[in-house]
């Protein structure tokens, strides 16, 4: 666990917010790189002053850090850091990632991810609705994700696990801190059939300035987002907000006029979010990765396929992509690859059922 101490240290020093932290290792590839540069290399960097350059280098690790170490060691929790090949590829494209998540269950690299989120005070409605949703979803291959809240995540997730699938939870609080405690049961199911997640130390309270932070992560880490019953003003809104910011899709299950829970999720379709009746209104917007012949086929256990071992190089382009096409030109830009071995690698990838071409030399995740 000692290589995880760098990580700790880095995120602890005072000016080295999530952005700042992945400038740095998209720059010097690790923390302990990162404390070996100079002052004159980190501020070169867009937003590090030569003041947070300097306490870079002059910062202590702290023991609280250490503790935390031990702590997860002794818990039998993983850390999963930027550079780790199951940090979520999705995820990593955010402006600001976080520098490392705590897993409690099992990650996989697969791109199908659809988040579902909502109410904490549901209707009947709402609640049926939702677990019919997350249920066809899982029976596709889709896994889940949602924040472990009362109402509608919890609908989500129960509704993922009836279809034989994946869910994954992004908490707003520690690991050893589940919140609601009523979803005590709930947590242990998910982390045997996908994963709970959290950046927050394993005893954060879910205090109320974590829960945007934690919206973030769940429509980063998703193609898309569904909102199922929502007021007018609601964490489900600033969810909704992200998702269009992180340039993924947005989508609304319509309600009741006359009920102030359909207020929000009528808003979104008014502001262009996709109109939800079922399943397919959302897997049909990303027809790149779910084919007519993966909607006709159900999946009795829902489980997500392997993916293949990928290399050094293969990884980085992995992570380069995404779910919308880019050209060859961007990628070479963003890797600083040579165009030739980045054609063979791309074309290697591709029979390996990885990546998908478009005409005009554009690329995208098949996955």
């Amino acid at each position: 666990m000692d290589r995880l101490l760098p990580w700790f240290t880095l995120r602890s020093v005072p000016g080295v917010g999530n952005h700042i932290f992945k400038l740095l290792i998209d720059r010097y590839g690790s923390p302990e790189t990162v404390f070996q540069a100079t002052i004159t290399g980190l501020s070169s960097i867009d937003g590090i002053s030569p003041k947070t350059a300097s306490a870079i280098l002059k910062f202590k690790t702290l023991d609280r850090d250490k503790n935390e170490i031990d702590l997860i060691k002794k818990k039998q929790y993983r850390i999963i850091t930027l550079t780790d090949p199951l940090y979520p590829s999705l995820l990593y494209q955010i402006h600001d990632p976080p520098p490392f998540i705590y897993l409690y269950g099992t990650l996989d690299r697969s791109i199908k991810k659809i988040a579902i989120v909502g109410s904490r005070k549901s209707t009947a409605y709402g609640v049926t609705i939702t677990k019919r949703l997350a249920q066809t979803l899982a029976s596709h291959k889709v896994t889940v994700v949602s924040g472990m809240a009362l109402g509608i995540d919890t609908a989500a997730h129960i509704g993922a696990l009836a279809g034989g699938g994946k869910t994954i939870a992004v908490l707003g609080s520690g690991l050893e801190r589940i919140y609601p405690q009523k979803n005590k049961k709930l947590f242990q199911k998910i982390s045997e059939n996908g994963a709970v997640i959290s950046e927050f130390p394993l005893y954060a309270e879910p205090e109320a300035h974590n829960f945007p932070k934690r919206n973030r992560v769940i429509s980063g880490i998703s193609l898309g987002t569904v909102v199922v019953e929502a007021a007018g003003r609601s964490g489900s809104l600033i969810t909704a907000r992200l998702a269009a910011e992180q340039n993924r899709e947005v989508f609304a299950v319509p309600g009741n006029i006359n009920s102030f829970k359909s207020t929000g999720t009528h808003s979104l379709i008014k502001q262009g979010a996709k109109l939800v009746e079922n399943a397919n209104d959302v897997l049909e917007e990303f027809p790149h990765i779910f084919n007519i012949d993966d909607k006709k086929k159900e999946s009795g256990n829902g489980s997500v396929e392997e993916i293949p071992e990928l290399s050094g190089d293969e990884d980085k382009i992995f992570r380069v992509l995404g779910p919308y096409p880019i050209h060859i030109d961007e990628m070479v830009r963003k890797l600083s690859m040579e165009t030739g071995k980045l054609s063979s690698m791309l074309m290697q990838m591709e029979l390996k059922g990885i990546v998908q071409q478009f005409p005009g030399k554009l690329f995208s995740l098949k996955i």
